[in-house]
């Protein structure tokens, strides 16, 4: 695992140990692979426990935005490619750049 994949892994699963996330890209072979196996498990551990309690006049837990969020986040990785999937050649599609100049008004 090279330098770009470790900061995109870290980037999108915030600080995970270093040593797991390269066992894990070596069975494998994907970053995205990676961040959609970790992001998995951390939903199925908030689904484990129960989602809401509360203790009236004393406490309330509510993890359902969390799961929320897990959720897109699970989402917007499948949809776009990983650091590693990126074809090499200039295939990829380039953002086009133009000046906008303004005009005058005429009143």
């Amino acid at each position: 695992m090279d330098d770009t994949v470790r900061a995109w892994l870290l980037a999108q699963l915030g600080p995970t140990d270093p040593e797991q996330l390269a066992g894990r890209y070596e069975r494998l072979r994907s970053a995205r692979a990676v961040a959609v196996e970790v992001l998995a498990e951390r939903r199925a551990k908030l689904l484990a426990e129960p989602l809401r309690l509360v203790v009236d006049g004393v406490v309330t837990m509510d993890q359902t935005a969390n799961l929320t969020g897990l959720e897109r986040q699970l989402a917007a990785i499948q949809a776009n490619p990983g650091p590693d999937e990126i074809p090499a050649d200039d295939t990829a599609p380039h953002l086009d750049v133009t000046a906008l100049v303004p005009t005058r008004r005429a009143r």
